[in-house]
């Protein structure tokens, strides 16, 4: 792994972390540059308890693929929606995007940084993810997805690793993954030396992370899956 010459600031949230309130940092490798050194990344954020299922980001790789089956539809809908959000006095129009599998993801601003995305299918609510300072993440049957605090959707197919155990994730990160109760999972995100810069923790529900362009779910089955 080489050695990294820049450092960049990226806010990250949407886990949970052991101490409450604590700030961290996610260092982790990443590209290269011209010379070969890659740059290091820096993830900051306070932590805060997960209050629902996430989805993720602009710009990223989603597309339509197939409809989901009628067993996903009655996984997400018995597994993964969460309460509905508080009404907004002044929430934005919605805009909707298209996921992974096909299914579409309808994304509404209720407040500053906090976005309500709710999945459909054939007309019917899937799942319903929120971020109240903090990301959000869901895992719907093999198929993730990371709504951020700027509102964006990120969604992908595959890619999970079933805990515990540690795991090579996608942008050079490391996740060490602990089972710490019934439906809750603890992943460790270490740094270059091997030191834990991060914690997603799930409590009964999935949780996500934005960890400068690379997006992390931990469902409560301790399945973890990144994408770039």
């Amino acid at each position: 792994m080489t050695t990294r010459r820049a450092r960049r600031t990226v806010r990250s949230a949407g886990l949970v972390a052991v101490a409450a309130a604590a700030a961290f940092s996610l260092t982790a490798c990443q590209g290269g540059d011209k010379n070969g050194a890659a740059p290091e990344k820096k993830v900051s954020s306070s932590a805060s308890p997960s209050t629902g299922d996430g989805t993720a980001l602009s710009g990223s790789k989603t597309g339509a693929g197939k409809a989901p089956t009628d067993a996903r539809t009655q996984a997400l809908a018995t597994h993964h929606t969460t309460a509905p959000a508080t009404t907004a006095k002044a929430a934005s129009p919605v805009r909707t995007q298209t996921l992974a599998d096909g299914s579409k993801a309808e994304i509404q601003q209720l407040g500053a940084q906090h976005y309500l995305a709710k999945i459909v299918h054939g007309g019917s609510v899937l799942a319903t993810l929120e971020t109240k300072q903090h990301d959000a993440g869901l895992d719907a049957n093999d198929m993730f997805v990371v709504l951020t605090l700027d509102g964006q959707v990120h969604s992908w197919m595959g890619g999970g690793h079933t805990g515990p155990g540690t795991f090579k994730l996608a942008g050079g990160w490391t996740a060490k993954v602990t089972k710490i109760g019934d439906l809750r999972y603890r992943a460790q995100i270490l740094g270059n030396d091997g030191s834990v810069d991060a914690t997603l923790e799930t409590n009964q529900q999935d949780v996500g992370l934005d960890a400068n362009g690379v997006y992390i779910v931990l469902s409560t089955g301790g399945v973890i899956s990144a994408h770039q």
